[in-house]
């Protein structure tokens, strides 16, 4: 890598229901799951420690009420960016470390400050629930997508005055199942998308680098990877909030996220929504602490 990789934990759980009644995800355990597989020496990072997110409440929040936590996460938000700002402004790769999914809006909103970026986004779903498609919204990380390319409440979208943070043209979403609903909707907003299926046909390798066509175009200043633990299959990555068959195995995966991040216009990356709770003997983190270690150093 050109940059100094820098680890930095994100560990919110705000955007994702209850696990049971009276409980909170577990997803904000994932960065200390994965520093415990040594992924700071092994990556040769930085330290950049920790954005410590507000505590987990969603109060008489029901049906209706738009996103719950919307306030806790936009100021989680703005605290996020200020963070992946500097660093990216510091010539530096943030490697973030989740949380769940509405961690991409703190990525997000930090690179819409500098300028015009886009994003790979590497996940079992697009994550694009929104008003226009869904009688009600809550789950922020079911909806950064949405979110980001501006679509809902404006305590999220318009941040600052910069919504929306990505332009549909500047999103490569890989890695959504063959029969995702979401697709058709995606490809009539201009967001392109590659399914599983897709990739096994072109070559995980090749399909990022055809994404990359768009993701380096030189109108862009750069790119994120934003990668969700969903998107491998439920055989061999169990612990996420909601395993779906038809997933990537970790031998297509491991090409798709090297080539993509190994990109001199690739400027970070963001890891989400794998939960140590459903991981007690510690297999999963191991499996995907591997996957980012060996998408920048070979071996």
């Amino acid at each position: 890598m050109r940059h100094r990789l820098v680890l930095l934990d994100a560990p919110s759980n705000l955007g994702l229901r209850p696990p049971a009644e009276g409980a909170v995800p577990g997803c904000y355990k994932l960065a200390g799951a994965l520093r415990e597989q040594r992924l700071l020496a092994r990556l040769g990072a930085a330290e950049g420690g920790v954005v410590v997110p507000p505590r987990y409440d969603r109060g008489e929040w029901k049906p209706g009420d738009g996103v719950f936590n919307a306030g806790a996460i936009a100021a989680y938000t703005r605290k996020l960016a200020d963070r992946i700002e500097g660093h990216v402004r510091d010539g530096e790769f943030p490697v973030v470390l989740g949380g769940d999914c509405s961690i991409q809006l703190g990525a997000s909103l930090a690179l819409r400050r500098r300028g015009r970026y886009g994003i790979a986004v590497i996940d079992g779903s697009a994550d694009f629930r929104h008003p226009g498609n869904s009688p009600y919204v809550g789950a922020a990380g079911g909806e950064e997508l949405a979110l980001a390319t501006g679509r809902g409440q404006a305590d999220l979208t318009d941040l600052e005055g910069l919504r929306p943070y990505l332009r549909e043209s500047d999103v490569q979403v890989f890695g959504i199942r063959d029969y995702d609903e979401e697709r058709a909707e995606l490809t009539a907003s201009g967001i392109a998308s590659t399914t599983v299926g897709e990739i096994r046909e072109r070559g995980a390798e090749q399909a990022a680098a055809a994404a990359l066509r768009t993701l380096a175009a030189p109108e862009l200043d750069g790119f994120w990877v934003h990668l969700d633990a969903d998107v491998l299959d439920p055989s061999v990555m169990p612990a996420v909030d909601s395993p779906d068959d038809g997933g990537l195995l970790p031998g297509e995966l491991a090409p798709l996220l090297r080539t993509l991040v190994r990109s001199d216009r690739c400027v970070g990356l963001n890891i989400t929504i794998y939960d140590p709770d459903l991981d007690p003997d510690g297999t999963y983190a191991a499996l995907l602490a591997d996957l980012v270690v060996t998408a920048f150093h070979q071996g």
